[in-house]
């Protein structure tokens, strides 16, 4: 039996740094590479948990700033938690609020021990720092909780940055002597922006703290692509080979392919389910829009071959149909099967680096995703984050 927070490397790949493993949790193992579905509070918009058992999903995010500001997390402290609370038997990891929090810009603050804000429902004035961010992830009771960092914008100046990282730095060794819920997990997060030292000297100092897993933040924040995918690389490199390694926020499946080639192991963003909202499908074959007039009478499902419920069961007539008038469930089924495509193309990786022919997945799936090249970088979907 695996001690909880333990980390097996099952595999890697020769030729990459692509790598299978499992991680050991109170609500079960997780093999990564992994996708964590979003849901932001205490819901994966559209789906029941139910429908994310069947599709196979074993961890889901949940955010501290939202359930923080509603419904209160004494209100799910009180409820038993966060997993009974929202009826999810699966692992959950919650962030530490602190992308909402800087992303509120001019509507904060920071302070030494953390950050003054206004709430962006009602314009109250809070404060979330290091202690209450490690008590609200306490209190929701979630298996792996994130400690509270600076997360710096794109673009940064050098002087900024180092600033933000000695402040990111500090946050985390306050994190890490905050009390924890039984069993939970704490993982750091690597900052520095573009600035690769930066990132070096971050990733080497959260080690020597100790943490139960790492995670590379303050990228798909808006920079160009092959900045983004160095700042992972920079930011992966320093980190231990016997940790998990988390990319935060990051959805795309080209750049998920080209983490995992430098070495990461879960990710999570909020793409499969938004763009479900906006009548756009994911398929083996890249994306299209369902609500397109062209698909009108057209009986197919929305991906031929997917074994999934929407699949199985509806056309893209009436998927368009109901999405085009507004219906729930057109939302519901698309959601599902956007779903299903997201953690079935990890299931797919994770097989090819257990069959040593990662690099050849990869490449046909760099064809499919990137026809023409890496610079060929999707703006509308990074914004979606």
């Amino acid at each position: 039996m695996q001690k909880i927070g333990s980390f097996e490397l099952l595999h890697e790949d020769r030729h990459t740094g692509a790598r299978c493993g499992r991680l050991y949790t109170a609500h079960g193992l997780i093999d990564t590479p992994v996708f964590m579905p979003v849901g932001t509070q205490a819901t994966v918009k559209a789906l029941e948990p139910r429908d994310l058992q069947e599709l196979g999903a074993s961890i889901i995010l949940g955010n501290t700033y939202h359930l923080l500001l509603r419904p209160g997390t004494g209100v799910v402290e009180q409820s038993g938690g966060l997993h009974r609370f929202m009826g999810w038997n699966g692992a959950i990891l919650t962030d530490s609020g602190g992308f909402q929090v800087f992303s509120l810009n001019n509507l904060n603050k920071i302070h030494e021990h953390g950050v003054e804000f206004s709430s962006h429902i009602d314009g109250s004035r809070l404060f979330l720092g290091p202690r209450e961010a490690m008590a609200a992830q306490r209190a929701l009771g979630s298996d792996i909780a994130m400690v509270f960092d600076e997360c710096m914008p794109y673009p940064c100046d050098e002087q900024y940055a180092v600033r933000s990282v000695k402040t990111t730095l500090r946050w985390a060794a306050e994190c890490a002597a905050e009390p924890r819920a039984a069993e939970q997990l704490c993982f750091g997060i690597v900052q520095g922006g573009e600035f690769t030292a930066l990132r070096e000297m971050c990733a080497r100092e959260l080690t020597a703290i100790g943490f139960d897993g790492y995670a590379v933040g303050g990228v798909s924040v808006g920079e160009p692509e092959d900045i983004m995918l160095r700042g992972v690389e920079d930011g992966l490199r320093f980190l231990p080979q016997d940790k998990p390694r988390y990319v935060m926020g990051l959805g795309d499946m080209f750049q998920m392919a080209e983490s995992v080639a430098r070495g990461t192991d879960m990710f999570d963003c909020v793409i499969p389910t938004r763009v479900a909202r906006h009548g756009t499908a994911y398929t083996r074959h890249g994306s299209y829009p369902v609500k397109a007039a062209a698909f009108k009478l057209d009986e197919r499902p929305v991906e031929e071959g997917c074994s999934c419920y929407c699949c199985r069961n509806f056309s893209r007539a009436y998927i368009r149909h109901l999405i085009n008038v507004r219906e729930i469930l057109g939302v519901r089924l698309l959601t599902i099967h956007n779903m299903h495509r997201y953690l079935e193309f990890m299931r797919e990786m994770r097989e090819a680096i257990l069959n040593d022919c990662f690099g050849e997945w990869r490449k046909k799936q760099s064809e499919i995703l990137r026809p023409n090249g890496l610079k060929a970088r999707n703006h509308a979907v990074v914004a979606m984050k």
